[in-house]
C-alpha cells in the first residue's frame, strides 16, 4: 500500500509539473502564431499511448512513459528528430521562420511557467497551511541547542539576530538549504553578539544524522494531551502532568526532555512526574524515533500572521533560496566536493521522498521544490534541454548568424545521449540505494 501511495504522489506531482511546463511552451508558441502539432503528458515512445484526441491543429494525449512530456512545435528540431518536415521550404507558421527573439521566448516559456508555479505553490502553503510564522525576537528565552547545534557553536539560550548580516524575519529561515550550505549566524549571548559559522558541508552532516539542530524548545511545559495507545498512555501519563526528570537528569524545558528521549531510542526510561502535589516515579518506553506519544503544552511565543502580500513575498524568497542551493550543489558536484551518487535522485528516489503516507502540505512543498529544480535544470546549456536551445538562440541573436539544421540535428542527438546517460545513472543509483 505504501508503494502505491508513493507512486501515486510521484505521478500526480510529475503530471502537474510537466503539464504546466509544456503549457508554457505551448502558450508562447501560439502567441506568436506558431503551430503546435502535439501536446503530450508523458512520452508516447514507439507510438504507444493511453489516449489522444485532436482539436484544431494539435493532438493532445497521454503517453505511457512517465519521464516527462513534450510539445511538438512545427519547424523545430526537437526530441522527435522529424527530419522530413525540415526538408520542406519554411512556412510562416513554423518555429524556424520566426525571429530569434520570439523563438527564445518560446524556449523560455516552460522554465518561466515552472518558476511561477513554484512561487504560487509556496505562497499557497504559506497562506493556507502555515498561516503564521515565528519571529526570532518572540523567542524571548532563546533557542534550545541540540547536539548538532552545539557542534557548530550554538548554546541553549542564544537569541537569533542575523544571518549573513541580514535581520532574520522568520525562525524557520535559519534551516533553509542555502543557509545550511554555509552561512554566518549572529546570536545574542549574555548581552553580546556572537558570530557562529555554519560550515558549507553542514547540510550533509544534518542529512546523514537525521537529528535535531536548533529549535524554539527552550520553554517550561506540561503534558497537553496523550495519544491513544501510545507508550505515554501505557505508562499512565495524563494531561497536566509535569515531567521533572528523565534517566536521572533534570528536565527544565521541553528541549531537555526531547534530547533525553533521542539519546534513549528503543529503551525504557525512568521518569519523575509531578501530578498536582504528588511526585510519582514511573518508567516509559521510547520508540525507535525517540518519541513517547504525548503532545506538549503550547509554547509561550507570540506568532505573527501572514498577509497576502507576505505570502507571495515569501513564496518568491523561498524559491530563490532553493534555486541558490541547487546552483551551489551542482557546483560542488562538478568540483568533486560532493559525489553525484549522493545528490542525484531518479523516480524511485523521488517517490521515496514523497513517502508512503499522503500528507498534503508535504506533497505540495515537494512539488513546489521540484518545480524550482526543474526550472533550473532545464536552463542548463545541454542540447535537447531548453537551456541548450536558449544557448544556440542567444548565439544567433548576438552574431546574427543562424546555425545550420545539420548542426542542430547533431547537437540534439548529442544532447539526447547525455540526458539518457544521466537518466540511466539516476535510475541505477536508485536501485543501489533503495532496492538492493
Amino acid at each position: 500500500m505504501n508503494g502505491l501511495v508513493m507512486a501515486a504522489q510521484l505521478i500526480l506531482g510529475l503530471s502537474i509539473l510537466v503539464t504546466l511546463h509544456e503549457l508554457g511552451h505551448f502558450m508562447a508558441a501560439r502567441a506568436f502564431g506558431i503551430r503546435v502539432e502535439k501536446f503530450f503528458l508523458f512520452f508516447d515512445a514507439w507510438g504507444f499511448k493511453f489516449f489522444s484526441f485532436k482539436k484544431g491543429e494539435t493532438e493532445y494525449g497521454v503517453g505511457w512513459l512517465p519521464l516527462g512530456g513534450y510539445v511538438k512545435i512545427a519547424g523545430m528540431i526537437d526530441e522527435s528528430m522529424d527530419k522530413e518536415a525540415l526538408k520542406k521550404p519554411p512556412q510562416p507558421w513554423e518555429f524556424r521562420s520566426k525571429p530569434a527573439w520570439q523563438r527564445l521566448i518560446v524556449m523560455l516559456g516552460g522554465v518561466i511557467m515552472n518558476f511561477i508555479l513554484g512561487v504560487v505553490i509556496f505562497s499557497f502553503i504559506t497562506l493556507h497551511y502555515e498561516k503564521q510564522y515565528l519571529p526570532p525576537e518572540a523567542i524571548d528565552n532563546g533557542i534550545y541547542a541540540y547536539d548538532l547545534g552545539k557542534s557548530v557553536g550554538f548554546k541553549t539560550g542564544d537569541k537569533i539576530v542575523k544571518i549573513n548580516g541580514k535581520k532574520v524575519e522568520r525562525f524557520k529561515d535559519i534551516a533553509t538549504p542555502v543557509n545550511l550550505m554555509g552561512s554566518v549566524v549572529t546570536v545574542e549571548r549574555n548581552g553580546n553578539e556572537v558570530n557562529i559559522v555554519i560550515p558549507d558541508t553542514f547540510y550533509k552532516t544534518l542529512h546523514k544524522a537525521k537529528s535535531l539542530f536548533i529549535e524554539p524548545d527552550n520553554f517550561v511545559f506540561t503534558i497537553d494531551s496523550v495519544l491513544p495507545g501510545s507508550n505515554a498512555e501505557k505508562a499512565g501519563l495524563r494531561k497536566g502532568d509535569k515531567i521533572l526528570s528523565a534517566q536521572n537528569s533534570p528536565v527544565a524545558t521541553f528541549g531537555d526532555f526531547k534530547e533525553i528521549t533521542r539519546h534513549n531510542k528503543g529503551k525504557t526510561m525512568n521518569i519523575t512526574v509531578l501530578r498536582g502535589d504528588d511526585t510519582i516515579a514511573q518508567t516509559i518506553d521510547v520508540d525507535s524515533f525517540g518519541l513517547v506519544g504525548f503532545v506538549a503544552s503550547t509554547p509561550p511565543y507570540k506568532r505573527a500572521k501572514y498577509n497576502v502580500v507576505q505570502g507571495f513575498e515569501y513564496g518568491w524568497k523561498d524559491g530563490i533560496s532553493i534555486l541558490t542551493a541547487n546552483i551551489k550543489g551542482l557546483g560542488r558536484i562538478f568540483s568533486g566536493e560532493v559525489k553525484a551518487s549522493e545528490s542525484l535522485q531518479g523516480p524511485i528516489g523521488i517517490a521515496n521522498i514523497y513517502g508512503g503516507t499522503w500528507i498534503w502540505p508535504k506533497f505540495w512543498y515537494l512539488t513546489g521544490m521540484i518545480s524550482f529544480i526543474l526550472a533550473f535544470m532545464n536552463l542548463l546549456p545541454i542540447p535537447a534541454l531548453d537551456g541548450g536551445h536558449v544557448m544556440f538562440l542567444t548565439w544567433e541573436a548576438v552574431t546574427r548568424r543562424k546555425l545550420s539544421d545539420k548542426f542542430m540535428e547533431r547537437a540534439q542527438t548529442v544532447g539526447m545521449i547525455i540526458l539518457i546517460g544521466i537518466m540511466l545513472f539516476a535510475v541505477f543509483n536508485d536501485f543501489l540505494n533503495y532496492i538492493f
